[in-house]
């Protein structure tokens, strides 16, 4: 595999620094594209990566960023939207300045972060503007010289996911009960690692350019499947209720509201779709995905072991 120069947005994320750490044990020079410099210094510890502050809106920057880059990698996305950090302008209209600035620059290949069940008649605008945004780039790479690939992941998890930990913190702090929304919505959870491994092998696989691939864990699970299993895992003492579809989009409707909006009634609405897989894991990746039971349990223990170890020190 020839050495390649690579511009990374969002590669500050959970998804980008697994995608990042892999590219760096190939050789790969990465650049990573980050608002703030200081706080992801930590990264510079890999050592073909460099970090730009700067904003990724700007075509300007984009632009300048670009220069004698191979490949540019964009993760940014968000689940809920608010004021400036919208859907529209965070999805597609970072997609439009992303293939200008690209094509001003000459770059030849990008891989682009989907999301699964994206579709323009989804029924949450986030899936929307995530079709929206993965169509613009499919469209303009036929008549632009570049070659894109699309990825459609299920629900990701690993070490430090904003899924699988939040319910086991949701858990940990329940006081008896957790009113559970949407427990019959389906997932099929897929690995961080095998995720990233998807897209360093598509940098050079040419059977990949011009393709858009879900990705998927080996199993589907309810939500209640999901977060019964976690409360087992961390030993949680409490009891999981199911809400109703109505007592859901209730929930959604206060909770939204909430510092940091843990739940939104689009976040309802995108579980109205179930985030699954009707095909086996792309073969072409040459990637064996890993079950949960395989990794959860390593990092949804170990800060739970820590607290009893201290709290039995504690006492002594």
């Amino acid at each position: 595999m020839s050495v390649m120069k690579i511009c990374m947005l969002g590669g500050t994320g959970f998804v980008g620094r697994s995608i990042a750490s892999k590219l760096a044990a190939h050789g790969h020079e990465v650049r990573v594209l980050t608002r703030r410099h200081e706080r992801n210094r930590d990264m510079l510890v890999l050592p073909t990566l460099t970090l730009a502050e700067g904003d990724v809106s700007e075509l300007g920057f984009l632009r300048e960023h670009f220069q004698n880059i191979d490949v540019v990698i964009n993760l940014i996305g968000i689940l809920n939207s608010s004021g400036k950090n919208n859907f529209q302008r965070i999805h597609v209209d970072l997609v439009n300045k992303l293939t200008e600035a690209m094509q001003q620059a000459g770059v030849r290949r990008l891989l682009h972060m989907s999301a699964l069940n994206a579709s323009k008649e989804a029924p949450s605008k986030y899936l929307r503007t995530k079709a929206e945004a993965e169509d613009q780039l499919h469209q303009v790479s036929v008549t632009a010289d570049f070659a894109v690939t699309s990825f459609r992941p299920s629900v990701i998890f690993g070490p430090n996911d904003s899924f699988i930990n939040r319910f086991a913190k949701l858990l940990r702090m329940a006081p008896k009960v957790l009113p559970l929304a949407c427990p019959n919505a389906r997932f099929q959870p897929v690995y961080v690692e095998d995720v990233a491994a998807c897209f360093v092998n598509a940098i050079h696989h040419y059977d990949t350019f011009g393709q858009r691939y879900s990705l998927c864990g080996p199993k589907p699970y309810t939500l209640f499947e999901l977060v019964t299993y976690i409360a087992d895992l961390i030993d949680a003492r409490c009891r999981i209720v199911r809400l109703s579809d109505w007592q859901s989009r209730l929930q959604a409707g206060v909770m939204q509201w909430l510092p940091g909006k843990p739940f939104t009634l689009d976040n309802y609405n995108s579980m109205k779709v179930d985030s699954v897989c009707d095909s086996k894991f792309p073969e072409v990746f040459d990637v064996t995905p890993q079950p949960l039971e395989a990794i959860a349990p390593a990092y949804l223990r170990e800060p739970q072991d820590q607290l009893d170890l201290f709290r039995r020190l504690a006492r002594r």
